[in-house]
């Protein structure tokens, strides 16, 4: 019987041929391994209007082509959004260890072609309960899938996003990468849950990355998480929860709400994420939920275990999602351009003390790397010059100041109400009044670090958002 389902598909493919106007595509393969799907997708409404394939390699890969051209052709798009590798194999009577590659390319390519289609057209009528959940494929959004589900009135719709791609980079340890969504599509389908991708490598790089790289050029320290939070892929994703009638998108944030509808620190200070949370706009806030926001983070770990989620011991990704194990030098020597530049280290009164490689590598505060000897007590980088190319050091006392010069303020309450802010991710809070566009400081920050974000709060409750200038 497999052997008849598969040669089926491959002498009566369904669906191959041209793409229909206004179709999004989805290719998997390429030059690797030799084999290449592209699926493309029209939506309209709340169905899967039109689907068609190309493939070229193995007649495995046209054969499982077309079988998931079978599968969602006419489909409701969130039952199409449910297939994955082990319902195209079993579309074909099941393959064999060799040929399961070819599975596992067209329903990369579907789930690719699919979020793009639904972003663009689908229109779902609104269903209360409904919930859109982010997904990466670690613990965290499991876990908050796994809650989700739970305590909703229907299971929720899972949606991951690919935002950069880069063959030098660790793909097991990126949350973006195409890798990652494979293990974040195949967790949902194992939940049971409709699963989305959604391919925003263009706005990412625009939005993110090109910006970071710029502030790294111009001598700066830029947050680039908080960028993307609050500029690119959570207002994405609540475009599609809106496509596709949800009313709230949850993450495995460790965030909370509180009921003035403001952002809120974690109940767990150690694992509190609302600073890189802080750019998002109340109106977004006032659609979001944080499962995870009252938690630990053994305590989510636990549930994971309980629960019998795959990824419960999965460690927690350490570098920026588009470094993943490449070094940040080399990262904007590839990208941007940013070459090494031999330069002067100069003290604050002027002094020549020793070179260094470039200005661009260093961050206010920073000791590492300063190979500066004969000095009677360590010195830190005070300040950085791009144009010049120097590094300005002092000793820690030095580098203390009481008042922050602020820049891009954007505030979701009166200045008045701010009465603390964070200048570093998780550095603790310190007290202060917002002057106008400056932090006057009840205590000396350390090495404020230009291009970073500050955080401004009331009590634990974030009231607005700047960058450090």
């Amino acid at each position: 019987m497999a052997d008849e389902r598969f040669e089926d598909h491959l002498r009566h493919p369904r669906g191959q041929g041209e793409v229909a106007e206004g179709a999004h595509c989805g290719v998997a393969g390429g030059a690797v391994c030799g084999d290449l799907v592209r699926i493309a997708i029209r939506v309209e409404g709340d169905r899967v209007a039109d689907a068609s394939f190309a493939a070229s390699g193995c007649g495995a890969a046209s054969a499982a082509a077309s079988a998931a051209i079978g599968l969602v052709s006419g489909a409701p798009v969130l039952e199409a959004a449910k297939i994955g590798t082990a319902d195209v194999a079993s579309a074909l009577g099941g393959l064999s260890a060799g040929k399961i590659h070819a599975a596992e390319l067209a329903a990369d390519a579907l789930a690719r072609a699919l979020g793009g289609a639904v972003a663009a057209s689908a229109q779902l009528d609104e269903a209360p309960g409904r919930i859109l959940i982010a997904m990466s494929g670690g613990v965290d959004s499991a876990v908050a899938a796994h809650l989700c589900a739970e305590r909703a009135e229907e299971a929720p719709v899972a949606v991951t996003l690919e935002l950069w791609r880069d063959e030098a980079n660790d793909a097991e340890g990126s949350c973006c990468s195409a890798s990652a969504v494979q293990r974040a599509r195949s967790l949902a389908h194992s939940l049971g849950l409709a699963h989305l991708t959604l391919d925003l490598r263009e706005a990412f790089r625009a939005g993110v990355v090109e910006p970071w790289i710029a502030g790294h050029a111009a001598g700066k320290t830029p947050n680039p998480c908080v960028r993307c939070n609050g500029a690119v892929r959570l207002d994405a994703m609540l475009d599609l929860a809106a496509r596709l009638g949800a009313s709230e998108l949850a993450t495995g944030h460790y965030a909370r709400i509180g009921d003035d509808g403001l952002l809120r620190a974690a109940a767990d200070p150690a694992k509190d994420q609302s600073y890189m949370l802080a750019a998002l706009a109340p109106e977004s806030v006032a659609r979001m939920l944080f499962p995870l926001g009252e938690m630990t983070k053994p305590e989510v770990r636990q549930l994971a275990t309980e629960a019998g989620l795959s990824v419960a011991q999965t460690p927690d990704s350490q570098d920026l999602c588009f470094l993943a194990g490449t070094a940040s030098g080399a990262f904007l020597a590839k990208h941007g351009g940013i070459e090494d530049r031999p330069g002067l280290i100069i003290g604050l009164d002027g002094d020549e003390l020793g070179s260094h490689n470039g200005a661009h590598g260093f961050t206010v505060g920073q000791r590492r790397g300063l190979e500066i000897g004969g000095v009677a007590e360590p010195f830190y980088v005070a300040a950085t010059d791009a144009e010049a190319n120097t590094v300005t050091v002092g000793t820690r006392d030095q580098l203390h100041r009481s008042e922050v010069v602020l820049t891009d303020v954007k505030l979701y309450r009166p200045s008045d109400t701010v009465d603390q802010a964070r200048l570093r991710s998780h550095a603790p809070a310190l007290a202060c009044r917002l002057n106008g566009a400056v932090l006057e400081l009840t205590k000396p920050a350390w090495a404020p670090a230009p291009g970073q974000t500050a955080v401004l709060l009331s009590g634990d409750r974030v009231v607005g958002c700047a960058t450090i200038a």
